[in-house]
């Protein structure tokens, strides 16, 4: 009998060849995988030997069973069906009752990881090797910056969340009471929005009746927005990540950067005001209808929609096609 031809396996559909963060630090344990879903494709994290993060996709080639239900030891993942064991490279270094198999061929599909400001990223295309590294706004980097962080699950595309982080008008109506309050008295007035293009991404700042507003934001491609909020002599910068987990799930990193009140005990403190703020827009964004952003043209828009249209124009063209491509037997 003939066998069936090798078929073509999409990965990370409509969010393929970007760096992204997929989890926090202090959830990647020593000894202990870690799995998480990008775009309706499985990857397990663990830590290499000398605790760097390392990932597979979350899949053994031997059977297909899901590597992150394994164990690891000396930084090699061991698969839970047969003890297959793979390093950081998926590299096959073991095979229990087969001293003479072909290792060379029995690889498990390498992610790139990095880690980087309190979080965990991976490049999104089973690769060794990924084109340069992720960067992360100077706030987020300093060493003199305490980070704090959580994550939670919304029930829509990731487009519906990314576009609310970059919005500024709906900040008056849904957070009135929090970060919108002092533009409340101001609805009456023309907004601007400005727009300044960098290497990373876009920054946005807005005027009202002419006036420059205090504050900006920054989309950083793919998926990050960084509102800095103005302090005299402080930084505060909240980083939220959008992470696609599939077609109407999205996993959101949200995290606080600051200069002062860096005691531990007062982590707490920020991260509430922070989960305060996204529960205000989260039902709003997840009555979204569709889930997934449509094309500009088929909702209507007005002129201070400005940094949202950016972001459209941005999927569209760059990412809402993207796939990798495997072969699976």
């Amino acid at each position: 009998m003939t066998p069936e031809p090798k078929r073509a396996e999409p990965l990370f559909r409509g969010f393929a060849r970007i760096w992204t963060p997929v989890a926090y630090s202090t959830q990647l344990r020593i000894n202990r995988p870690l799995r998480v879903q990008i775009a309706g494709t499985g990857v397990v994290l663990f830590r290499d030997p000398l605790g760097a993060p390392a990932a597979l996709l979350d899949r053994c080639p031997h059977r297909g069973v899901a590597l992150s239900l394994g164990t690891v030891s000396g930084g090699c993942l061991q698969c839970p069906f047969h003890g297959w064991r793979f390093d950081r490279t998926g590299r096959c270094i073991a095979v229990p009752w087969n001293p003479d198999a072909p290792r060379s061929r029995l690889a498990a599909l390498p992610v790139p990881a990095h880690e980087l400001a309190g979080q965990i990223w991976i490049y999104t295309a089973p690769t060794e090797q990924a084109p340069g590294a992720p960067t992360v706004d100077a706030s987020l980097a300093d060493p003199g910056t305490r980070l704090t962080g959580f994550e939670m699950t919304w029930n829509t595309h990731w487009t519906r969340a990314m576009e609310n982080m970059l919005d500024w008008p709906h900040l008056p109506f849904v957070h009135r009471r929090s970060i919108g309050k002092d533009l409340v008295p101001l609805i009456e007035q023309p907004m601007a929005t400005l727009i300044e293009e960098h290497e990373w991404g876009w920054r946005v700042r807005t005027a009202m009746d002419g006036r420059p507003r205090p504050g900006m934001l920054d989309f950083r491609k793919p998926n990050q927005m960084n509102l800095h909020i103005p302090m005299r002599r402080h930084t505060l910068t909240l980083a939220v990540s959008c992470v696609p987990v599939d077609e109407r799930r999205t996993r959101l990193l949200l995290m606080t950067a600051r200069n002062f009140a860096r005691a531990a005990f007062l982590d707490g403190f920020f991260n509430r005001a922070n989960r305060r703020i996204a529960n205000e827009d989260r039902a709003i964004v997840e009555s979204s209808d569709p889930a997934e952003i449509p094309p500009a043209r088929a909702e209507r828009s007005v002129r201070t929609d400005k940094a949202t249209l950016r972001f459209r124009g941005y999927y569209f063209s760059e990412l809402k096609d993207s796939l990798c491509q495997t072969e699976r037997s």
